[in-house]
C-alpha cells in the first residue's frame, strides 16, 4: 500500500513540475523538452516493467512532438517575417529580440497575480520580435514601410508560433499525465 501511495505522489508530483515546466515555453524557454527530460527520468525511475511508470515509447513521442512545437514556432516566427521581405538579419534579430522582450514581459506583468507575467512575457516575446525585425532592417538600410512590415510579420508570427507551441506542449503534458496514472 505504501508503495502505490509513493507512486502516485510521486505521479503528482511529475505533472505538476510538468505543468511549470510547460509554462516556461511562454518565457521563450524550452518548456516542452522540460516535460521531455521530466518524463525520461520518471520512465527510468519507475520502469513500466516494474507495474507502473512511464514508458519509453511515450517519451519517444513526446520528443517527436516537442521537436514539433520547435518546428512551429521557428517556421512561424521566420516566415512572419519573410513573408514580408524581412532580411536574414532582421529574423535573426527578432529571434534575439523575442527571448529579451519575453523576459522584460515576465518582469513587467509581475504586479498582476498569477497570469499577468505569463500573458505579458508573450506580448513582450512579440513586441521583441517586432523591435529586432525593425532594427534588422533599419541596419539593411530598409525604408519605413519596410521596416514596419517586416516588424508586423515578426510580432503575428510570433505570437502564432507561441500558440502553437504551447498548445502542442499542453498535447505532451496530457500524453505524459495518461501514461503516468492509467
Amino acid at each position: 500500500m505504501a508503495a502505490a501511495s509513493f507512486y502516485y505522489l510521486a505521479a503528482a508530483s511529475l505533472v505538476l513540475l510538468c505543468c511549470l515546466a510547460w509554462l516556461t515555453t511562454l518565457l521563450t524557454l524550452p518548456g516542452n523538452w522540460l516535460v521531455v527530460g521530466l518524463a525520461a527520468l520518471f520512465a527510468w525511475w519507475f520502469p513500466v516493467e516494474a507495474g507502473r511508470g512511464i514508458a519509453w515509447q511515450t517519451v519517444g513521442i513526446a520528443a517527436a512532438l516537442a521537436g514539433g512545437g520547435e518546428l512551429i514556432e521557428l517556421t512561424a516566427g521566420a516566415a512572419g517575417a519573410a513573408k514580408h521581405g524581412a532580411s536574414r538579419r532582421a529574423v535573426v534579430l527578432s529571434l534575439l529580440g523575442a527571448m529579451l522582450g519575453s523576459l522584460a514581459g515576465l518582469f513587467v506583468g509581475l504586479p498582476i497575480p498569477i497570469l499577468g507575467p505569463l500573458i505579458v512575457a508573450v506580448f513582450g516575446g512579440a513586441a521583441g520580435a517586432f523591435a529586432g525585425a525593425y532594427i534588422g532592417e533599419t541596419w539593411k538600410g530598409r525604408t519605413e514601410s519596410e521596416k514596419i512590415a517586416a516588424g508586423h510579420g515578426a510580432f503575428m508570427g510570433r505570437i502564432w508560433g507561441t500558440l502553437g507551441k504551447l498548445a502542442i506542449g499542453a498535447v505532451i503534458v496530457a500524453l505524459v499525465a495518461i501514461d503516468a496514472f492509467i
